[in-house]
């Protein structure tokens, strides 16, 4: 095997090279993407480390960049200029990145150095960057498969210069990053059910722990992981971080779920488990369990990333500030401040609780109660008064039994009068019912956790691009409240599957087919409950109820249709 080519900054004893090149590296002359794909993922060229330096040559090289994007000879043109007779090791990295841990990986001395020349020239190069925490792992990574530092410069490069709208490769802001956070918290939330409740049991801040999840993969993850996971990554994008990312959650559940834990100490204990993934699990099992994930279309991912980022910027979040805390990883469980929040149904921890379920888009909002029928009386026309116009909004109800149950709605009640006074179902996958006592359990959408029932309409979905995708009233999907699961996306194999909502002067719905999550009559005063297909639920509490105390919160500071602008940003 000859590594000399590719190996001027790597130390060959920490590094397994697990073999000998193949002697038929067809993969450099491979051009079908599927067969691209299974060969990452398969770790074809994991055994070679030259074979995989020239996979990654080709793999960069066919990203579509930017006209004018930094090559290797403006590396060597800039290099000096920048660097001086300073020493390399030394050298201060640019203050969009974190310089408490720079990983070294299988580098050697001169390549430890090399990545801090070689991050301050990007620096140089792309003024635009204003956060990209993962910058020196990435530059660390490509230099263990780069002839010189010229050519990872170039390299580096071409990643951060992708103009390819479909393809997300790297954050390079402070609102790109945070919003990613957020999209973590969603898909964790929505698919790694189980965990996510530890975290929200054991966590003072969800938010916060999720907030580290691109550390876990390119600070904490071990070479031999995080290069395989790198291998597919240039092949099939940014999902697959998310992808790993929640598998890596699911490992730790598994492992240590049942051990006492620490709310202080939640996030070290991650780290410490990533650290020493390789006492749990191999790499080859690390990408089974994050490939058998079965999540939605990158179109979907895309669109919630989209309405993340508009939340932020709604709420004011778009750079990081100079603080201990940055402004949006507050707690999840600080939207709802125990002194200001005040409910008959709920105490704060059960609220907070109900908080870490709903699209963290929504979680940086403070609940506002709009309607109680202790205050404003029991008239179904009184509960459409004060909730329209208002988008989600969170359904609670106390029964005479003291059982406590609800729904989160994505859609605001004024879309009922488009039926006229025909009973019709609205509302999306994001809506979801709960129940809190006497015990708690929380059904989403049934194509969440079977995928299966709603295969994804690519006919429908790949033609458009996200600008161009609009929705039945013909906005822009990023400014609705819940575009990541859109059911116009799916080829449902029955209109139960997707009765969400449904209202109407004699009644409300929520959930339909062979049943219903939950029917109120037009006084607000009984109720029943069953299962139903939309959600597969179990009947919330008892199969028919009087109603005690109904309440409807909404969100605070975030903007709702009647306060919407005509054209936003």
């Amino acid at each position: 095997m000859d590594d000399t080519e590719y190996g001027a900054f790597v130390d060959f004893d920490k590094m397994e090279t697990g073999g000998t090149q193949q002697q038929n590296p067809k993969v450099l002359n491979c051009t079908d993407f599927q067969e691209l794909k299974q060969m990452s993922r398969q770790g074809y060229w994991a055994k070679s480390h030259s074979l995989r330096a020239k996979v990654y040559q080709k793999l960069i090289k066919d990203i579509p960049c930017r006209t004018v994007t930094p090559d290797a000879s403006v590396y060597r043109d800039i290099v000096g200029k920048i660097v001086g007779k300073r020493n390399a090791s030394t050298l201060p990295l640019p203050e969009f990145v974190d310089d408490r841990q720079v990983p070294t990986f299988c580098l050697n001395a001169e390549g430890i150095g090399a990545v801090r020349k070689i991050t301050l020239c990007i620096s140089n190069q792309f003024p635009d960057i204003s956060f990209c925490p993962i910058l020196p792992s990435l530059v660390a990574l490509l230099l263990h498969y780069s002839q010189d530092e010229a050519e990872c410069f170039e390299n580096v490069s071409r990643i951060l210069a992708c103009n390819d709208p479909n393809r997300r490769l790297v954050d390079q802001t402070f609102l790109a990053f945070e919003s990613s956070c957020m999209t973590f918290g969603d898909l964790a939330g929505k698919y790694c059910q189980g965990p996510h409740k530890l975290m929200v049991a054991v966590s003072e801040d969800v938010l916060e722990v999720y907030s580290d999840w691109q550390r876990w993969l390119f600070g904490e993850l071990p070479f031999t992981y995080i290069i395989r996971v790198f291998d597919v990554f240039l092949v099939e994008g940014y999902k697959v971080l998310f992808r790993v990312a929640l598998a890596l959650l699911k490992f730790f559940h598994k492992v240590r779920g049942g051990q006492p834990m620490e709310s202080s100490n939640v996030k070290r204990d991650i780290q410490d488990f990533v650290r020493d993934i390789g006492k749990a699990v191999s790499p080859e099992k690390l990408l089974e369990k994050a490939f058998a994930i079965r999540l939605f279309s990158r179109k979907e991912i895309q669109l919630l990333q989209m309405a993340n980022e508009k939340a932020l910027k709604q709420k004011g979040i778009t750079v990081k500030q100079n603080r201990v805390q940055s402004p949006v990883r507050q707690n999840v469980h600080l939207a709802v401040h125990a002194e200001n929040f005040k409910s008959d149904i709920v105490c704060v921890k059960e609220m907070r609780d109900i908080w870490s379920w709903i699209p963290e888009r929504f979680a940086l909002c403070q609940p506002l109660l709009l309607y109680t029928n202790q205050e404003h009386g029991n008239s179904l026309s009184r509960f459409y008064l004060h909730c329209e116009g208002h988008e989600p909004t969170l359904l609670l109800i106390k029964t005479t039994n003291q059982e406590v149950c609800g729904a989160f709605l994505s859609t605001d009640w004024n879309a009922r009068k488009k039926s006229g006074n025909k009973l019709s179902f609205f509302g999306t996958g994001e809506c979801f019912v709960f129940r809190l006592q006497p015990e708690v359990e929380r059904y989403e959408w049934v194509i969440i956790k079977h995928p299966e029932l709603g295969r994804v309409s690519s006919a429908a979905v790949d033609k458009e691009t996200i600008s161009s995708l609009e929705t039945a009233d013909g906005t822009d999907p990023s400014d609705r409240l819940s575009p990541f699961l859109a059911t116009r996306h799916f080829n449902l194999p029955s209109k139960t599957a997707s009765m969400f909502m449904a209202g109407s002067t004699d009644c409300i719905i929520i959930g339909g087919g062979d049943g219903q999550a939950l029917y109120l009559d037009s006084d607000l005063n009984y109720g029943r409950t069953s299962h139903c297909n939309t959600f597969n639920n179990q009947p919330l509490c008892s199969e028919t109820f009087q109603i005690a105390t109904i309440e409807v919160w909404g969100f605070k500071d975030h903007l709702n249709n009647d306060d919407r602008p005509s054209t936003l940003p």
